[in-house]
């Protein structure tokens, strides 16, 4: 019986135990003598047995079919190591029990079946333990079969499992957590050091290719995304970004380097990159369990190591201030005549397609509506190129040649975004994914046209390993906002052009006609006329004048205290890190109005900074693109806090006040439509048999007072959100625009750059009131 019991527990089949059942127990039929003590002894034993043997099998089908490298991995140090020291146990105590060794074998020869069991007594734990193991790993039911196990998730269950007061069971966590970070290391080490993916469980690596739509260009540069649930808990999220953007950089450089690159010039930025041998020892020298303060550093080191010898060249510190410029200028409207430009391009776009007959609408209805007309992706290119074109026709022969606009106009695209599409590629993880999550989720990009358009910055390499499309998506949402804002102010203004509305067009007949009797009742009846309009006409001129106060201070304090503020103080911060001085501004930076007195301007602000701020001890982090990017995701931050982005219920707010706007404003311009034929019918005989024009403008200054009623109430509900957002703020006790948030912590070690703290709320509620105690 001996033999069958160590031939049962080497996974061998046994006629000893009966494994029919679920039961580890012993078989009647062919042991029918044993006692119950016997009996109750061999139970665990069978358990034993049992267990051997369906790990065998089951790690056998891990090693076979996981599509994750480190689950395989973890799977071999079972069966080669643990499961090898349970076979290597039987075979001591069988040769124990051969060469009748005192410790086994008693008088006459009798094997005690207690001794047997209490030497694979621990056993049973360990075996459990690993079995456990192997079905998180694989599950075997097939309704759990469905959920796969990474090899992230398996480091960290088998880390956790490693707290525990068992010894043995710590020695075997932590010697399955060195095969499992061995095996990570190695994909680790591919990616981090020659910049290319895995082949092998290039599925359960945490850096992976983005996926290329149907309606998205080629890129001839690969592009990667960190997927968050792949990650282990030991990698922190600035240490995946840095691993992030040193394979990138590395893939890069190859790219450039390869015979697919046909510009000449590019291949210049790029030298060949020295693997050193410190950064094989700092990867090597990282011991399991590894922590997370050493693989940050290790990683740290080889990041700045690339910076200093690659980067320098590939992605040099005027290209980047370059890029964040042409971003200011055009994303964010610092150029005023661009925005105005769009605008009116835009809106002569609309015109037009609302002159063709297939989009002709009954006039006897109120336009305050575009929803009925397609745009297409012709009419959205058509206009920026227009504007381009005025943009270009802006300079003469004295003005220097303009660069930027020239790049503006490469780079730059306005495209119609599709009714069904997900996020962009790199756009599902990572820090600037999580600050796309926190913005407010009302839109404003169906404004400039009635279908949802946005204005996008294609981002070429190496400027990608700078900008993200997190980054350029959030600058697109900015855009949008302001845009909104500026168009509702244009409209606003161009309502004081529609001379009708506001002065007696044409002026009254003089004489010889205005002497006679009926010239005189004809003057006369013409003033009544016009008394009457221009008496009913000053509530909407009212209403006019508030929405464009409140809608030009709201700008301004965006444009001037926000954007352009924040712009000074981070290129400020940018260009100090590269003169070794570091100097931050606390007043308030003057805006450039032309790209004539942008130098102009940068040079008094900085020397207003010089005086007013202290000299701080430089990082020599400044200098490295990922601490740049770091620091711009800091500022884009700011920003979207500071404009109130974020905010949906004032989103939402001044949303409806635009709507508001642009129905109070197609009200307008259908009234004058309809008293310019009123005056043809009545001054000139030119009457319309199919039209009633009394009745419709009766009708239109019915829907007129309605919509001035919206509005005013709009500009309230906008007023009193402000104050909302100022005494919230206040309560909290904490700073105007405080960054918070997972991705800032995760990046507070790395980056020194704090953003500039703009002027509360209360200042530009100061305006509002002001303005509106002078308006009562």
């Amino acid at each position: 019986m001996l033999h069958e019991i160590l031939l049962s527990l080497s996974g061998q089949p046994s006629s000893l135990f009966s494994f029919q059942t679920e039961e580890d127990a012993v078989s009647e039929e062919t042991f029918p003598l044993l006692s119950p003590p016997e009996k109750a002894l061999l139970s665990s034993l069978a358990r034993l047995s049992r267990l051997h043997a369906e790990l065998r099998a089951h790690t056998a089908r891990i090693c076979s079919s996981h599509h994750s490298v480190i689950c395989r991995a973890v799977s071999t140090a079972t069966r080669s190591h643990h499961l090898g020291a349970f076979q290597k146990k039987i075979l001591e105590v069988e040769k124990a029990i051969l060469v009748e060794d005192s410790g086994y074998v008693g008088g006459y020869g009798i094997v005690p079946l207690a001794t047997v069991v209490g030497e694979f007594a621990p056993w049973t734990r360990r075996l459990e333990w690993l079995w456990e193991i192997a079905r998180f790993v694989q599950p075997m039911s097939k309704r759990d079969n469905s959920r796969s196990c990474t090899g992230a998730s398996l480091i960290d269950h088998l880390r956790g499992e490693s707290q525990t007061g068992y010894v043995d069971i710590e020695e075997m966590a932590l010697h399955l957590i060195g095969a499992a970070e061995t095996a990570w290391m190695r994909q680790l080490s591919t990616w981090l050091l020659y910049g290319n993916l895995p082949i092998l469980g290039k599925s359960d690596f945490f850096i992976q290719k983005a996926s290329t739509r149907e309606n998205e260009r080629p890129v001839s540069v690969a592009q990667f995304v960190i997927h968050t649930n792949l990650v282990p808990q030991f990698v922190s999220p600035h240490t995946a970004a840095s691993i992030l953007f040193i394979g990138k950089t590395l893939n890069l450089i190859r790219a450039k380097r390869g015979p697919s690159s046909g510009h000449p010039s590019e291949d210049l930025l790029t030298s060949p990159v020295t693997l050193h041998s410190e950064h094989i020892n700092y990867l090597a020298e990282l011991k399991s369990p590894i922590s997370a303060s050493r693989m940050s550093t290790a990683v740290d080191s080889i990041r700045l190591a690339l910076s200093q010898s690659t980067l320098s060249k590939l992605l040099p510190l005027p290209k980047i201030l370059e890029i964040l410029s042409l971003l200011h200028d055009f994303l964010l409207l610092r150029r005023g005549e661009f925005a105005a430009a769009l605008v009116s391009h835009a809106d002569a776009r609309l015109r037009e397609r609302q002159r063709r007959p297939d989009n002709m609408v009954s006039r006897h209805i109120v336009l305050d509506s575009l929803d009925g007309l397609a745009i297409k992706e012709g009419d959205v290119a058509t206009a920026l190129t227009n504007t381009w074109i005025e943009l270009y026709s802006l300079q003469n022969e004295e003005d220097p040649v303009d660069d930027e606009l020239d790049l503006a106009r490469e780079l730059v695209r306005l495209s119609v975004k599709p009714k069904e599409r997900g996020q962009p590629p790199g756009l599902s993880t990572g820090a600037g994914a999580e600050l796309v999550a926190e913005t407010s989720s009302v839109s404003f990009d169906d404004l400039l046209f009635p279908t949802p358009t946005s204005l996008l910055l294609h981002v070429r390499p190496p400027l990608d390993l700078f900008l993200s499309a997190s980054d350029i998506t959030i600058y697109s949402k900015v855009h949008s906002y302001l845009l909104s804002i500026r168009r509702a102010h244009i409209h606003l203004g161009d309502m004081w052009k529609h001379t009708t509305l506001r002065r007696s067009f044409p002026s009254p007949w003089g004489p010889p006609r205005s002497n006679s009797r009926f010239g005189q009742s004809r003057i006369r009846m013409g003033r009544e006329r016009e008394n009457t309009r221009l008496t009913q006409m000053r509530a909407i001129w009212a209403t006019s004048s508030a929405s464009l106060f409140v809608l030009s201070e709201i700008g301004s304090f965006f444009q001037g205290e926000v954007i352009n503020g924040s712009w000074q103080h981070f290129r400020e911060w940018i260009e100090a890190g590269e003169s070794d001085t570091a100097s931050f501004s606390g007043s308030r930076p003057g805006t450039a109005t032309s790209s004539k007195t942008r130098n102009f301007g940068h040079t008094m602000a900085a020397d207003e900074s010089s005086e007013e701020s202290k000299p701080e001890a430089l990082s020599p982090r400044r200098h490295d693109p990922e601490s740049l990017t770091a620091a711009h995701r800091r500022y884009l931050y700011s920003l979207v806090q500071a404009l109130f982005i974020n905010d949906t219920p004032f989103t939402k707010a001044l949303r409806t006040l635009l709507a508001r706007i642009d129905h109070f404003i197609a009200l307008v311009i259908r009234l004058e439509s309809i008293q310019r034929n009123m005056d043809l019918e009545t001054d000139e005989g030119v009457v319309d048999a199919l039209i009633d024009y009394a009745g419709e403008e009766r009708e239109v200054w019915q829907a007129l007072r309605a919509a001035r009623g919206d509005v005013e109430r709009g500009i309230n509900e906008v007023v009193a959100r402000l104050r909302d957002i100022d005494d919230s703020r206040a309560e909290e006790g904490r700073m105007m625009f405080e960054p918070t948030g997972s991705w800032t912590m995760a990046q507070a070690n790395d980056c020194s750059y704090v953003p500039r703290k703009a002027a509360g709320v209360d200042r530009l509620l100061m305006k509002l009131d002001f303005g509106t105690s002078m308006g009562n």
